[in-house]
């Protein structure tokens, strides 16, 4: 007895499509707020979207792109503040 229908090809890919743009929205978002967590998330949604052959490519790697832009913000922003972390 099978309680759900068998995953298909197509599942599959727009699954990825999610995940490619899931990762350029989470992207934009962290250039504002929670760069720290969201830049990293972005490029491992990117990554799994690219490695799982998407078809929305360009927002994959755009996301990868913001994603990599939000820890360079985060890094720039520590530097000039002369901090290793927030503080509170």
């Amino acid at each position: 007895m099978q309680l759900t229908a068998p995953a298909t090809r197509r599942t599959g890919i727009r699954d990825a499509d999610g995940m490619a743009v899931a990762s350029f929205i989470l992207g934009l978002i962290g250039l504002l707020v929670f760069n720290v967590f969201l830049g990293p998330i972005a490029i491992a949604l990117a990554a799994v979207a690219l490695w799982r052959d998407t078809n929305r490519r360009g927002r994959a790697y755009l996301g990868m792109g913001l994603g990599v832009a939000d820890l360079l913000v985060l890094v720039t922003f520590m530097q000039m503040d002369s901090t290793v972390s927030w503080s509170f």
